[in-house]
């Protein structure tokens, strides 16, 4: 739910900790990030009332998310395997890893009607061609554009005198 509902790497879940969730400001602070960049993630209230539910039940110390000792991070190939997993049960087919997550977490809000620009912040990319990349548009959505041959058509038929 991190990777999709914040946007963030594998490796920046792995890495947060529970300091690292600001509820007042609603952001996720990332450290070291890639490009060993520290940045802001936001953090919507239902993401915040999982994280709350989840800590209820665990009671992580310091890491979010630790592995099997309280203070050794998850092994980089589990949630991935989990998610597999999950995606097996659920009758998904279709290739799907972490990082999956990250580019529908970047498509839907595109096709939410998102400004790319905000998206580009929101994933912490430094060029919007990165973002492009990681923006998929659905056959529903290209469906649903407009006919450029329509558009035309009707700007000829308004202008015509008959």
């Amino acid at each position: 739910m991190v990777a999709y509902d914040a946007g963030l790497r594998l490796s920046e879940i792995l890495n947060l900790r529970l300091e690292d969730i600001d509820s007042r400001r609603m952001v996720l602070r990332i450290r070291q990030g890639k490009g060993k960049k520290d940045r802001y993630a936001r953090l919507t209230p239902g993401l915040l009332e999982l994280l709350r539910e989840y800590w209820r039940e665990f009671r992580p110390e310091d890491l979010l998310f630790p592995g099997a000792a309280a203070n050794k991070r998850y092994d980089l190939a589990t949630p991935g395997q989990l998610l597999k997993k999950a995606c097996r049960k659920a009758g998904i087919n279709k290739r799907v890893s972490m990082h999956t997550l990250r580019h529908s977490f970047a498509t839907h809000l595109l096709e939410a009607g998102v400004n790319l620009r905000v998206i580009q912040q929101l994933l912490g990319h430094d060029k919007i061609e990165t973002t492009v990349l990681y923006t998929h548009i659905s056959l529903v959505e290209q469906r649903a554009a407009p006919s450029l041959l329509e558009f035309l058509q009707k700007g000829c038929r308004q202008d015509d005198p008959a």
